[in-house]
């Protein structure tokens, strides 16, 4: 982080060198609160939580037939014949294994879809910023969260999200026409801290893990489960 905010302030200050008789203008938006509060984000948000739902329930009820099993064997084993036992035990493991490998693909599954959303608005969001800054002549957008600091009047992130809802598109529609060749940025030059790195489902996913332990791989990533 360190080494990112130094390399920015870096890079701004050979821009402001570049431009030292020109006016300079600049902006940032909040990525994390445009993912939140624009209408594709919230729609996806939406579409996310009846995801983890629909494969918490899944994984509750594997997760009571393994204590049950486990409740069983525990109780009863003991007065049960050698072979009965084995019978148990050998259900208990195949069950408990299932839930492994299901509990594991379910938070690899979330996992991604998190990603895809995310990076299919983030890119949209490149493209509205990269349209803004055009229009309004900014010298330069920075992301907030590669700030230390900014005052509240450069912050265009309400600006930013009224422009794409009136837009009223498909979620990932703008970046893929950028990705195409049909103007705007790519999608590694803006909002890459929120698009990059190993998505977060965690927070999404409270429940124990096989293990009866909790993760969180977010960070700080900017991410439509939060």
């Amino acid at each position: 982080m360190r080494y990112r905010f130094a390399l920015g302030v870096m890079l701004i200050a050979q821009l402001v060198a570049g431009v030292a008789h020109a006016d300079i203008k600049l902006a940032y938006v909040d990525i994390q609160r445009a993912l939140n509060e624009c209408r594709n984000g919230k729609t996806a948000k939406a579409d996310f939580r009846t995801r983890v739902q629909r494969l918490e329930g899944q994984l509750v009820g594997e997760q009571n037939q393994v204590q049950s099993l486990k409740e069983q064997l525990e109780k009863k084993g003991p007065l049960m014949q050698p072979d009965e036992r084995q019978n148990l035990e050998d259900e208990y493991q195949r069950k408990l294994s299932q839930f492994q490998d299901d509990y594991k693909n379910s938070r690899d599954e979330l996992q991604q879809r998190d990603n895809e959303m995310t990076g299919e608005i983030v890119r949209d969001i490149a493209v509205v910023v990269r349209q803004i800054g055009i229009k309004n002549g900014y010298t330069m957008v920075l992301e907030k969260g590669s700030l230390l600091w900014g005052t509240a009047n450069i912050d265009i992130t309400d600006q930013v999200i009224r422009a794409y809802d009136a837009m009223n598109v498909k979620a990932g529609s703008l970046g893929a026409e950028a990705d195409s060749g049909g103007g705007g940025p790519a999608p590694g030059d803006f909002g890459s801290n929120a698009a990059g790195g190993r998505p977060s489902a965690s927070d999404s996913m409270p429940m124990s893990g096989p293990s009866g332990g909790g993760d969180d791989e977010g960070g700080g990533r900017s991410t439509i489960s939060k």
